[in-house]
């Protein structure tokens, strides 16, 4: 079986900024792996890289087996992505908003409305989604945003900051899709995160980045043990200081 996502040595120059310095990661299918580290890592560029948003300087990654570069339009095709700052069009309603973004991506009508419907159910808005985003909490667009990106199971969802800024409540629910959909689709997640709790309660493997550069990976419980610390926190503030 092919590997979900497979990095090799990739660089990322934005001028004299060396944003990503020769990362290499893998992740394999109906995995949840997290990128974490300090701000200014390189974990969003590496995010974009694998998306197709960002080309690479040098380095390759495969998704699926699929180059990002030279087979960027197949990669988008079993792909989702969310941003950390996205944002939902303000003077439509929840339910135009995901019918809007389901057209684009839907075979035809019926594939539409069945996408509308799945994220309807992911999101948990019920009777607000006739609303306009625009009377939305960060929390409730937030909800909405993780359902478009869902609806379209995709093979890779790439999640930049999923529960950012939310709510306990919120961010739960979110979490709870998220394991929900790898569970029953096999949809696999790639996400950064700076919520080491989230990271634990989510991720089966994580990478920790600094400088643009792997400096430690391996499964919470493992990283935990090899750094004896009792929580991702410490273990994340001991690599980077080491690093």
């Amino acid at each position: 079986m092919s590997l979900a996502i497979e990095a090799s040595e990739v660089v990322k120059v934005f001028g004299s900024v060396r944003a990503l310095d020769g990362l290499s990661f893998a992740v394999k299918p109906r995995e949840i792996y997290g990128l974490i580290g300090p701000n200014g890592a390189g974990k969003t560029t590496a995010l974009r890289i694998v998306s197709t948003l960002l080309l690479p300087t040098s380095g390759n990654v495969k998704v699926f087996g699929l180059n990002v570069v030279q087979k960027a339009a197949e990669v988008r095709r079993i792909i989702s992505y969310l941003p950390e700052e996205a944002g939902a069009y303000r003077y439509l309603s929840g339910w135009e908003y995901l019918e809007f973004m389901a057209k684009f991506n839907a075979k035809d009508r019926e594939e539409a409305r069945a996408m509308v419907a799945e994220a309807a159910e992911i999101s948990g808005l019920g009777e607000r989604l006739k609303d306009k985003t625009k009377t939305y909490s960060k929390g409730m667009k937030r909800r909405l945003l993780v359902a478009r990106a869902l609806m379209l199971k995709p093979k890779l969802a790439v999640l930049d900051e999923p529960t950012s800024g939310l709510d306990v409540i919120h961010a739960y629910h979110v979490r709870e899709i998220i394991k929900k959909y790898v569970r029953e689709h096999g949809v696999t997640v790639l996400l950064s995160s700076h919520n080491m709790l989230e990271v634990e309660y989510l991720c089966n493997r994580v990478a920790l980045i600094n400088k643009g550069r792997l400096v430690a990976e391996g499964a919470p419980q493992e990283l935990k043990e090899k750094f004896g610390c009792s929580n991702l926190e410490e273990v994340f503030a001991k690599v980077v200081k080491i690093a």
